[in-house]
């Protein structure tokens, strides 16, 4: 387990090199006032001005200090040094008062000790995660009574894509052993030439809705959705402004799921 997260955390400092200077993450638009939060994350997560916010795998710390903007107090963790010396250099720069804090997930215990009322997570992060009970009952932990969990995430099918989106190459269920993957560029600047192992695994909805109802966590809804407000995949292709489909099954499969729930 050590290697797998020792890997992932050096591959996460390299891409927050990356992504700080892409396109993808326009840093510079955020800087002059943009909201880096997509569509769904807006218009499901409403009332978060005065609430005590936290976002668990924050990568360098945009929609954290977005969800600042919004009024909420909010905290941000993630695992990558180079992605929260970032996030609290934004923080600072922008005056946006947002606290950061470099942690393992499941070590976060260690540095935290007080309750939310808003765990946020979203896009990419279930990849990365060893044991999604344990996860759960981490955000669970971090909730008030009466406090909300909710996650915006791709869906899993779409890591059952080839690169070119073409035929199915991986599988859609969990398994205990991760994924070994070896390449170049990432999500935000494909082209680009630095290389990394990375380790990855796979959660369903399915997956998910059962670890947070375990962790005592009562759902509100799961949504799917046909289309993705991010243009994160080579085989994607926009079919509106800031809707993006595979471009060989425009209309046959999910590309992004979400999940309210609540701690009664």
């Amino acid at each position: 387990m050590k290697k797998y997260i020792d890997t992932n955390r050096s591959l996460w400092d390299g891409w927050a090199e990356i992504n700080k200077n892409s396109a993808f993450y326009d840093l510079e638009g955020f800087k002059t006032g943009k909201n880096n939060l997509n569509s769904i994350a807006i218009e499901e997560l409403t009332g978060v001005s005065g609430k005590a916010l936290l976002h668990l795998q924050c990568h360098f710390g945009l929609d954290t200090l977005s969800w600042a903007r919004m009024g909420a107090k909010a905290t941000g963790i993630d695992f990558s040094p180079e992605a929260i010396s970032l996030a609290k250099s934004l923080s600072e720069e922008l005056s946006i008062p947002a606290r950061f804090i470099k942690t393992e997930l499941y070590d976060l215990p260690r540095f935290l000790n007080e309750k939310f009322d808003i765990v946020f997570t979203s896009y990419g992060v279930l990849a990365w995660i060893p044991d999604r009970e344990k996860w759960a009952g981490l955000a669970a932990r971090y909730l008030k009574p009466g406090g909300i969990f909710y996650m915006v995430e791709f869906h899993p099918v779409l890591g059952m894509f080839d690169d070119d989106g073409e035929k199915l190459e991986y599988p859609y269920f969990h398994s205990l052993k991760p994924m070994k993957f070896h390449d170049s560029g990432n999500y935000a600047e494909p082209d680009n030439k630095f290389k990394h192992d990375w380790y990855e695994r796979f959660y369903g909805p399915g997956d998910v809705v059962t670890a947070l109802i375990k962790a005592g966590l009562k759902i509100e809804y799961l949504h799917e959705f046909p289309y993705s407000p991010a243009n994160c995949c080579k085989f994607f292709t926009g079919d509106k402004p800031g809707r993006y489909v595979i471009k060989k099954y425009p209309n046959l499969v999910p590309r992004v799921f979400s999940v309210k729930a609540t701690l009664e």
